[in-house]
């Protein structure tokens, strides 16, 4: 199914995951639009949403950078007027916004219990909650989240009980999406990497780069995204995918060209393995 035209609002695309996803999509000559917080460049973090929308211009997409914390419903509003202003509606909304502490109850303070909360899921659900009405007359609408397959095995729990409830909470927002929104033809799904990406909160907060040589570049979920999204929005929903699973769906099981270091040992990601 062409992505031609298509227009593809992205959560947190100044950098990483969801700018590859930006960037596929961008060359398959969609519309993306930035919302970020990212207006001025972090040396630690690089990019903004001005210079992400340049590169989806680049890829061969028309591009919107929209300056948005979806902490703040009146953002997010803004976000997605300003998208149905330029390209006249939304067909697909990629939520991969998220924030991350992976640290155990006594550790966790408030303000970053709160922020994952408030990001994760009260964001999450606040963005898709303005996006409905026009996904609702959508091309082959689909919506999808970056949040993992829920698995209540104690050990994914234990060590990071504030992290595990946020992205467990996504999982199940995707799941209800799926079956609220069936009639309409919105497709609902979730997805999530069997090994580490290699992204700024890998390199800055969990394992430096040590581990960022143990992942696997984000282009991998950049990939499993794009089929996912090609698929029946009418068939296609209310599942909580794992990025190799759907490319060995489409026959791609050599996935060697995706390791940030060739022939390195791959550290699984939290929540699978």
């Amino acid at each position: 199914m062409s992505f031609a035209n298509k227009t593809v609002l992205i959560t947190g695309a100044t950098r990483g995951i969801g700018k590859a996803m930006g960037l596929r999509l961008a060359r398959e000559g969609a519309h993306i639009v930035i919302a970020a917080k990212s207006v001025e460049e972090n040396p630690k973090l690089g990019g903004t949403i001005f210079s992400a929308a340049a590169e989806m211009e680049a890829a061969g997409g028309k591009a919107l950078a929209v300056a948005c914390d979806i902490r703040f419903e009146d953002q997010i509003q803004q976000v997605v007027a300003k998208t149905v202003e330029r390209f006249g509606g939304i067909d697909i909304l990629i939520n991969n916004a998220s924030a991350i502490s992976l640290t155990d109850t006594e550790k966790t303070e408030a303000k970053r219990f709160d922020l994952m909360h408030d990001i994760n899921v009260r964001g999450t659900f606040l963005m898709t909650k303005a996006c409905i009405p026009f996904l609702r007359k959508g091309n082959n609408p689909h919506i999808l989240t970056l949040s993992p397959p829920i698995d209540l095995q104690p050990k994914w729990l234990k060590g990071h009980v504030a992290y595990t409830m946020s992205k467990y909470n996504m999982s199940m927002m995707s799941l209800g999406w799926a079956a609220e929104f069936k009639e309409a033809g919105i497709a609902a799904n979730s997805l999530w990497p069997r090994t580490t990406i290699d992204t700024a909160a890998v390199r800055n907060l969990l394992g430096g780069q040590a581990l960022a040589n143990m992942s696997r570049t984000p282009e991998i979920l950049a990939d499993a995204a794009y089929y996912i999204l090609r698929q029946s929005a009418a068939s296609c929903t209310g599942n909580l995918f794992i990025d190799e699973a759907v490319l060995a769906k489409e026959g791609i099981t050599d996935l060697s060209g995706y390791s940030v270091v060739p022939g390195a040992e791959l550290f699984n990601d939290l929540f699978v393995g």
